[in-house]
């Protein structure tokens, strides 16, 4: 079994050039990121008036996904942080707007602008610290932190992930809820071992009847039913889940440092030097709340 991508180096060097375009002229990946695109634009639940929407593509890689927003009438802005994959997408002359970006720094996009936001395979990268400066939860707190914002209010954006294990698609759920957002993972296929996909689908906003987490599809295309959809728990459909979660109570065994910490700092000062107050018997009192 071939070893998961995000687990071989960071996207940017593991999409170079010649992995890029073997990527984008594979007609089984093709395929697949057509049925995917299709699938997260069916469960973004856009208004059906014919109106084109300003759509979001974040990891686009070489536009592949983005063709699937263009067939359905809608406008895109692509980012990914592989150059390789938009040099590609610049060759297909894709229709979208393409933005060489890291998504774990931020969207930088202006507020409220975007209609509806997908991503196919991309976010599960953010778990992985690939450089000495990556720290995963504070990627993860960037990225949903900037998605929430640039989107319109009610809008939703519904990530096809990859997760490694329930921790990691647990962790990225937890940071979505505290960006703001309400929603849930909705699981297609969840006894098959090939066909099995997961979506994150959030909306902007609390939780409503609108932003209601959509049925997941079972064996045979259609909705899997609730009893289908419960009998492992690591495979169910996840409901809506409420953003808003009690507060962990903070730890009261703080370390205080006492009289002999200060004492001893002092004298160091005194060694190398500088000006130091007298020690008395005020020397490392605590302070009452007010005078």
């Amino acid at each position: 079994m071939a070893s998961r991508p995000e687990l071989q180096a960071p996207p940017e060097i593991f999409y170079n050039d010649e992995e890029a375009r073997k990527y984008t002229s594979s007609s089984r990946i093709i395929d697949i990121q057509a049925r995917l695109s299709e699938r997260a634009l069916e469960l973004l639940v856009l208004p059906d008036d014919d109106v084109p929407r300003l759509l979001l593509d974040i990891g686009c890689g070489s536009g592949l996904s983005g063709q699937t927003l263009t067939e359905n009438g809608h406008q895109w802005i692509g980012l990914d942080i592989s150059e390789s994959m938009l040099n590609i997408a610049l060759e297909h002359e894709v229709e979208g707007d393409l933005i060489l970006s890291d998504m774990g720094q931020g969207l930088g996009l202006r507020p409220g602008v975007i209609d509806g936001a997908i991503s196919i395979s991309a976010v599960q990268w953010l778990c992985n610290a690939d450089k000495s400066y990556h720290e995963p939860r504070l990627r993860l707190k960037a990225f949903f932190g900037s998605l929430y914002r640039c989107l319109a209010r009610g809008a939703r954006a519904v990530l096809q992930i990859y997760p490694e294990n329930l921790a990691q698609r647990e962790l990225i759920l937890q940071f979505a809820m505290r960006a703001g957002f309400s929603g849930g993972v909705v699981v297609d296929y969840p006894h098959s071992t090939k066909k099995r996909k997961e979506y994150l689908v959030l909306s902007c906003g609390p939780p409503s009847l609108s932003s209601a987490t959509p049925k997941a599809k079972g064996e045979d295309g259609e909705s899997c039913s609730d009893e289908d959809s419960s009998e492992d728990e690591e495979n169910q459909t996840v409901s809506v889940s409420d953003r808003h979660r009690p507060r962990k109570k903070q730890k009261l065994n703080k370390k205080v440092k006492g009289r002999q910490w200060v004492l001893h700092k002092k004298e160091q000062m005194r060694r190398k030097g500088n000006a130091v107050p007298q020690d008395s018997k005020y020397t490392a009192r605590k302070r009452k709340a007010r005078f």
